[in-house]
């Protein structure tokens, strides 16, 4: 079989969108709803966060506003330009390509075309490289500031004393966190313990039978295997595992309190595949992806950080 060929206008303009989505929003933060999204930043978001004051007070029969108030203060998330420049030469792809065309793989839906194909390579790779940079990102080349340098950052933000994790000791360490939040945010609805991969292993394996306060026999006596993929928590508080979190690290806070924001349809964002054997007689292939991407924080008090 012939090389297959790629024309460099096949995917600009009108598709742009549609693979800067599945880019962005295939990030298992994103894509499961753990954050809030907001969608369509031309240039920045401001979020006022409001505080009042002395609002309730004893009745009488006059109408005094002087004692009580609201002081605003603003949040504002500025996504991020980024990119992807990359060439590839169509020999490394187009095996993979065909032989997925033949039916031998384990996938059931791929892509028709190889620019396609192409594009679905690169947009997972931009997926893995955005859920890394929401929560542990740091503002620099290809990145952005996540989750945790901006808590960090946060002098409000509640802090708590971070431990090497193990089956052992994860139910007490996820106690100290929970017992550092402020009692308003207990109970709420939309309350979230983000955690690292290893924490979630090793709470998994605690409740197996792994910590002294459990019983060797673990949950409903099925040791180790009482788990076998469904959701997590911890004292009636959900449990996200956050991919992007860096070992021995974890969030606690509502999901309406963390936000991702991104330009999806912005003009700004692009995605081209330009086959330069036209240009120059090659068998490369560039992808280019412009995309915006940031988070914010809200309330930084409301907010537990482990790390």
């Amino acid at each position: 079989m012939a090389n297959p060929t790629i024309t460099s206008s096949s995917y600009a303009g009108e598709f742009a969108g549609k693979y800067l989505g599945a880019a962005l929003l295939s990030a298992s933060t994103l894509d499961a709803g753990a954050v809030t999204i907001l969608p369509n930043i031309k240039y920045k978001a401001a979020m006022k966060v409001g505080a009042f004051s002395n609002l309730v007070r004893s009745a009488d029969c006059d109408f005094d506003s002087t004692t009580s108030g609201l002081t605003l203060t603003e949040k504002v998330l500025t996504p991020t330009e980024l990119q992807v420049n990359l060439q590839i030469c169509k020999k490394e792809l187009h095996a993979d390509w065909e032989a997925a065309q033949m039916g031998f793989s384990a996938f059931d839906e791929l892509p028709p075309l190889f620019s396609d194909y192409v594009i679905s390579r690169v947009a997972a790779e931009v997926a893995n490289a955005t859920e890394t940079s929401i929560w542990s990102g740091s503002a620099g080349e290809g990145s952005f500031d996540g989750f945790t340098t901006l808590l960090g950052a946060d002098a409000t933000v509640v802090d708590v004393a971070q431990d090497t994790v193990t089956s052992s000791n994860v139910i007490a360490q996820l106690g100290a966190i929970v017992d550092a939040a402020p009692s308003a945010i207990l109970g709420k609805e939309d309350l979230t313990l983000y955690v690292s991969t290893n924490i979630a292993r090793a709470y998994i394996r605690a409740l197996g039978g792994f910590a002294s306060n459990v019983g060797a026999n673990g949950i409903d006596n099925k040791g180790t295997t009482w788990y076998n993929g469904g959701e997590l928590s911890f004292e009636g508080i959900n449990i996200f595992v956050a991919k992007g979190l860096g070992d021995n690290e974890a969030v606690l806070a509502q999901k309406s309190n963390l936000f991702f924001g991104t330009g999806l349809l912005d003009d700004r964002n692009e995605v081209k595949v330009i086959d330069m054997a036209d240009l120059d007689g090659s068998q490369n292939v560039r992808v280019v992806m412009r995309y915006t991407a940031g988070v914010q924080i809200g309330i930084g008090s409301d907010i537990v950080l482990y790390s």
